[in-house]
């Protein structure tokens, strides 16, 4: 199990990331508009710095819904692999079968 503040760190940046998603894109928006002056672009440029640094998606980490570990998570479950392989021996993911051969 990760520790209850890293898992809790990680709540909060996806909380800012989705309160100020829409003020960001708007900002990237502007800054990537070349028929804007570079004044304009530039005055965009230092509104998108003012942000929080963790309202930005690209901080976010993947962590397992059950356990939280960081590492060796598959996306499509969101699930770390221990986890997933637990859930799918006793039979509780659909479908998912250990395979042999």
């Amino acid at each position: 199990m990760a520790k209850k503040s890293s898992i809790e760190r990680n709540r909060k940046r996806e909380r800012l990331a989705k309160k100020y998603a829409n003020r960001r894109a708007a900002l990237k928006l502007i800054t990537k508009d070349t028929s804007l002056s570079p004044e304009e672009r530039f005055e965009a440029h230092l509104k998108l710095a003012q942000l929080p640094r963790n309202s930005s998606p690209v901080r976010q980490r993947l962590r397992c819904g059950l356990s939280g570990r960081p590492r060796g998570n598959y996306r499509k479950f969101k699930l770390s692999r221990i986890a997933l392989r637990d859930l799918a021996s006793t039979g509780q993911i659909p479908g998912m079968v250990k395979s042999s051969w």
